[in-house]
């Protein structure tokens, strides 16, 4: 389904559309690939997972630092990954009043197969693209990585 915004589109000497609404485009990738994500989790327990995922071991505060949200909702949402097995609390070594925060082995393998689902499907929508447009969006990304590298915003995203 298509619902890039074509009235904000303007032709360009070669007769194509340049999209005015990138920010919107790159949003409907973004949901594109993240709607790989089977159940049980939430949108907000996804992004738990992927920080905790690349940041072993959090303690709770720091978590809710990355999610930016507050340490009592970030401990509920912590609760219900503990309930479906995907995060183990440890006693922390730094302090007796601290707990740890890790995924659990099922919580990491949950994470490994939304990666591979969303690589599926990147890969699938790449292939149907010609040479010069994956050229391009590389291209494209790269510079976007670049001057995007060291943002605070999207940290905790999947």
């Amino acid at each position: 389904m298509d619902t890039v915004d074509r009235s904000r589109e303007q032709p360009t000497p070669d007769g194509t559309a340049a999209v005015f609404d990138l920010p919107g485009l790159v949003e409907l990738v973004v949901e594109r690939v993240q709607d790989v994500s089977p159940r049980p989790l939430s949108t907000g327990q996804l992004r738990a997972v992927v920080v905790l995922g690349h940041h072993d071991g959090l303690n709770l505060r720091t978590l809710a630092e990355l999610l930016d949200s507050t340490p009592p909702l970030v401990s509920r949402l912590c609760d219900r990954l503990e309930a479906v097995g995907f995060l183990e609390r440890l006693p922390s070594t730094r302090s007796r009043r601290e707990l740890t925060l890790r995924l659990s082995e099922r919580g990491r393998a949950y994470l490994r197969d939304i990666r591979a689902r969303r690589r599926e499907n990147v890969e699938a929508v790449l292939a149907k693209m010609t040479p010069a447009g994956r050229a391009a969006l590389a291209a494209g990304l790269r510079e976007y990585h670049a001057a995007g590298a060291g943002d605070e915003v999207g940290r905790g995203a999947p």
